[in-house]
């Protein structure tokens, strides 16, 4: 597998074939998606990556296929909180479940792009500046140890995101949905939707949790290959984990602290790495331990309901 411009031209165009299919073609029509149709989507997303990292493995060798593997369920495991977080965005906006869909289609395109701009620039300052590595070591504990703090204290609030407030000011936007339209043109103007708000939401948040999520790949490894592709498939199965997860999203309520731990695992490593290496087979082991732990204490010890 060659890391040439023809690579990442014809891997992109698959990419987005794969979007435009999804959109296109299986959710032509707005529709509500159910568990069975999500859990379908989801284990179809897995196999694609699982498959994709074989194909790094055996191109790339052994360690570029666990550094792949590793970024990838770095990327996953840090995903649940975007997902609650767009849980919270939906019911506040009193979104349909049938647009949903629609949404976080765009919604992922739009973060593709924006993290291609993130790794790249990221990789190109680390390869320069050597120290910004232990910097960035530095802020994964940080935001690790900050997310355990705070626990899951996620708020939403739109009035005061300066995004939406810019919006507000300078778009005029109509009061209520326009079916799935993201603007609607009334008496000679054109208006954004109620949809068009939600979807730059989702949007800034997203840009939100790249800042933790980009960072901790590139502490992994610095083959912008290897964290762009990763970081793809992941993203590309977001929006059917959403639905298979989002009525069972506040069972899981001791996953927060546990990827609050694999950030401050993960920004010691880089941090210690000259003093104490740790293989990188020993880091997967730790990362899917703690995503294991988190998931099983979950499951023993319920949160109570108030």
């Amino acid at each position: 597998m060659e890391n040439t411009p023809l690579f990442w031209l014809a891997f992109m165009a698959f990419v987005v074939g794969l979007l435009l299919l999804d959109l296109l073609v299986f959710n032509r029509k707005a529709h509500e998606i159910k568990l069975r149709e999500a859990l379908g989507w989801s284990v179809f997303w897995v196999t694609l990556s699982l498959g994709f990292n074989v194909l790094v493995y055996r191109t790339m060798g052994h360690q570029a296929g666990l550094q792949w593997l590793t970024g990838y369920l770095v990327e996953k495991a840090l995903s649940v909180d975007n997902l609650f977080v767009f849980l919270l965005i939906f019911n506040y906006f009193k979104v349909p479940a049938q647009y949903q869909h629609r949404i976080l289609f765009w919604g992922v395109l739009g973060a593709l792009i924006l993290r291609a701009v993130f790794i790249l620039v990221g990789g190109a300052l680390l390869a320069k500046f050597h120290f910004l590595v232990y910097l960035l070591g530095a802020f994964l504990v940080y935001t690790g140890i900050k997310m355990g703090v705070a626990g899951e204290s996620a708020e939403i609030d739109p009035e005061n995101n300066p995004v939406v407030r810019f919006l507000s000011r300078h778009l005029p936007i109509t009061r209520q949905l326009e079916g799935g339209r993201f603007f609607v043109r009334k008496e000679g103007l054109r208006f954004a939707t109620p949809l068009f708000v939600v979807l730059v939401m989702v949007e800034t948040t997203d840009v939100v949790f790249a800042a933790d999520s980009i960072p901790a790949i590139l502490a992994i490894t610095r083959d912008t290959f290897v964290v762009f592709t990763s970081n793809v498939f992941a993203l590309l199965g977001l929006r059917a984990m959403y639905f298979a997860l989002a009525s069972l999203m506040r069972l899981f309520h001791y996953l927060h602290y546990g990827l609050a731990l694999i950030l401050v695992f993960i920004g010691s490593k880089i941090v210690l790495e000259n003093v104490l290496p740790i293989p990188m087979p020993y880091a997967l082991g730790v990362v899917g331990g703690l995503l294991l732990l988190s998931t099983l204490a979950s499951v023993l010890w319920p949160k109570r309901e108030e």
